[in-house]
Formats: structure tokens, sequence, C-alpha cells
């Protein structure tokens, strides 16, 4: 039976992925049936061989406010809850898999994005922000740490005081302060939105979808990775290519002065 979805907007079109958080009145809070909408969304892109990319946005004036804490039944008094179950559960498993795509996941982030918003947003391989968006690691105000990565992306995309100023304080970071710093791609007029979506749509869906692939596996590669070992990677993955139709596409388009015509193979 095929999954209705509830929290989400989903669809696959040329090759693309459009995934659209949809809890507007909520600022798109996670919810379990967000994560189970999200779970079946990428059970369908892992199983296409002729996936080109994914396109990560949210509906409304918030791309995500992280978990809907409303969701949390109150307590009896004195008990404690295990926050680790939620992560255990559904964050793990979406930051990882998000990464594991073989092919680009671009994130646009159409508002603010706060919590395990912010890192999911992320995982993703690129992040285009409206510049009224705001991105906020809001977890010290209720006793807690940045989680479902946070403490793993900050650091190695802004640098640690920028990461330790953003956490302890909870202060927002702009979306124009975010491009400054290198914590994502580009920020662009919140006019531009749609048109946006629809640019990068394009680029995936048109793209040499394997250079793409091994270019996002060598670049995340070289974290671990000695000079000599990244060179190796970048050897091996040249090759493939070197033996692809895209590449040989590109090579006779670029011969001809044209643009290429790219099939993902």
């Amino acid at each position: 039976m095929a999954h209705v979805y509830q929290h989400i907007q989903f669809n696959y079109r040329e090759g693309v992925g459009h995934i659209v958080l949809n809890r507007p009145d909520t600022l798109n809070s996670f919810t379990q049936i967000m994560h189970d909408d999200l779970k079946a969304a990428l059970d369908f892109l892992e199983s296409r061989d002729d996936l080109r990319g994914v396109i990560l946005t949210g509906t409304g004036r918030g791309f995500c406010a992280g978990q809907d804490l409303s969701e949390r039944k109150p307590l009896p008094a004195g008990q404690r809850r295990d926050l680790s179950e939620g992560i255990d559960r559904n964050y793990r498993s979406l930051v990882l898999r998000l990464r594991a795509l073989p092919a680009p996941v671009v994130c646009i982030v159409n508002g603010v994005a706060a919590g395990a918003g912010a890192s999911v947003v992320l995982a993703c391989d690129i992040v285009i922000a409206v510049k009224s968006a705001k991105f906020i690691q809001a977890f010290a105000k209720i006793g807690l740490l940045p989680d479902a990565g946070g403490t793993y992306f900050w650091p190695r995309l802004v640098g640690m005081q920028r990461s330790m100023g953003a956490a302890l304080f909870a202060e927002p970071v702009s979306a124009e302060k975010a491009e400054q710093w290198g914590l994502i791609w580009r920020c662009i007029p919140d006019e531009a939105l749609e048109e946006t979506l629809e640019s990068v749509h394009r680029h995936l869906a048109d793209g040499a979808t394997r250079a793409f692939a091994a270019t996002k596996q060598a670049l995340y590669a070289s974290g671990d990775n000695s000079l000599e070992a990244q060179i190796n990677a970048e050897r091996d993955l040249q090759r493939e290519l070197g033996y692809t139709d895209d590449y040989l596409e590109g090579m006779q388009a670029f011969g001809e002065k044209r643009p290429p015509r790219f099939t993902g193979r």
C-alpha cells in the first residue's frame, strides 16, 4: 500500500524528489507522523536508480521550529523522560540518510530554522535561505544541548567560537550572517523563493548526476583523509567518471561549443 503523506508534501519528477514540510500552523515542527512521512519519502528516494537530486523546503513562514514539544505528554510528578529515545528512533536515521543519498540534497530555507530543524538543514549538501530566515540553537533555554548533529555541523562550518556563542546564548543567526560565516551557501531575497526552487530543480534534473554524486562523496571523505588518501580517492572516482556517458557528452558539447545534454548515466 502506498504511503499517505500527512505532515509533508512529497513529489518526484524528472529524477528530483521534492520534500516540503507541511505543518505551517506550527512552523513545521517535527511530529512522529512527520518523521514517518520522511522515512517513507527516503525509502522511495533510496529505491530509485534514476535519482538526480532532492530539494527540501517548508510551507508558510518557517522552515522548521524543531521538535513539537506538545507531543511529549506531561509525566507524573518526579518522573524523568529519556530524551535519547527520539534521537535513536528518528533524528539519527534522518540525518544520516540525507547525507548518504547518492545525489545532492539542497535545502531551501523559507523561514526560521530552530533546534533540530536547524540541524536537519545542515545535514543537507547545499543550503540556500531567504533573507528573512534565521537559524536558532535554542536548546540552552530549556536546559538541553544541540542535537540531531548540531554539535557536529556548526563547528565544522563556522568554527568553535561562533558555534559556542550561537548555542550558549541561543541568539538567532540571520541568513545574511549565516552566508557571511559560511554556515550556508547563499542568501536570496524572499521574493526569489519560487524562482530559486525551480532553478535548483532544473540544475539537478539536467546536471551531471554521477559527477555530482562523486563530488559529494569526495568532499565528505576529505574530513577524515590524509592528503595522499584524498588524492587517491579523487583518482579512483575520476577513473569511474571517465567511463560515463555524461563525461563523453560533456567533452563533445565542449568541443561543439554547445550546452551539454546530460542523462545522468
